[in-house]
């Protein structure tokens, strides 16, 4: 499905250097919105600040015909927003890691043989402090500060005990951000966890069909003015919904 106007992007700063070294394939681009990392964590903050982003895009640049986002589902924070006139282009993707990977069979297959998998890339290590050495620092710094040492020491065991559920770290990049030295931090964060670490290369497949327009049913939702997005109980991930606001 094509658009006419330019293709405006609403990402997750996540995505950022993999979006941009793309950038240039989009003849008809548009501006380009970074939102902050981590608001999948409130998803109903999610879901307000994209919407704000979307209303200010379409208020601010009347030649955007599509806007595209660099979000997947995302703890369904991406639900219920909406364009008032141009399409809404969205990844069928629970979140970032299938934009990463380019795939999201390939997600899923890698996650069924390794289901405790907590996953490192460029923009993860550098827009949050993923679970290592450094993060128990920091977080348990914060938590003698605001509580004293012995409650401090009750709540790490707490944040510790979710990192149970996981006994693998793995970087994926596309080539964008990538060093060296992020690897050896995943490593180095594996290590101190008694998880194992392994490096996938990932595929700018998605990235680039999203940028050019290339919107094909069976890897993308594109949504009329209006329609919203809901979560699915398939391999769709997401369908289009007619429901008011509320």
């Amino acid at each position: 499905m094509e658009s006419q106007g330019k293709i405006a992007v609403v990402l997750c700063a996540v995505l950022e250097d993999e979006f941009g070294a793309l950038a240039g394939e989009c003849e008809r681009l548009g501006p380009i919105v970074k939102m902050e990392q981590g608001l999948h964590n409130e998803p109903d903050r999610l879901r307000r600040e994209l919407q704000a982003a979307i209303d200010r895009v379409e208020a601010e640049h009347p030649d955007v015909g599509a806007i595209v986002l660099g979000y997947g589902l995302c703890s369904r924070g991406t639900e219920g927003v909406r364009t008032s006139r141009a399409l809404l282009v969205v990844p069928r993707a629970h979140d970032c890691i299938t934009l990463l990977l380019g795939d999201r069979r390939r997600y899923a297959d890698y996650v069924a043989r390794h289901p405790g998998t907590y996953w490192y890339s460029p923009g993860w290590n550098r827009h949050h402090v993923p679970p290592g050495p450094e993060r128990h620092r920091l977080l348990r710094e914060e938590y003698v500060h605001k509580y004293g040492e012995d409650n401090a020491d009750y709540l790490m065991e707490m944040e510790q005990g979710w990192f149970q559920t996981y006994d693998r770290a793995t970087y994926v990049h596309q080539g964008p951000g990538f060093t060296e030295q992020d690897v050896e931090y995943t490593r180095r964060c594996a290590e101190w966890l008694g998880w194992q670490c392994d490096v996938q290369v990932g595929d700018p497949r998605l990235i680039r069909m999203l940028l050019r327009g290339e919107w094909s049913e069976e890897e993308f939702l594109v949504l009329q003015p209006g329609q919203a997005l809901r979560m699915t109980a398939d391999d769709r991930v997401i369908e289009a919904s007619d429901e008011d606001r509320g």
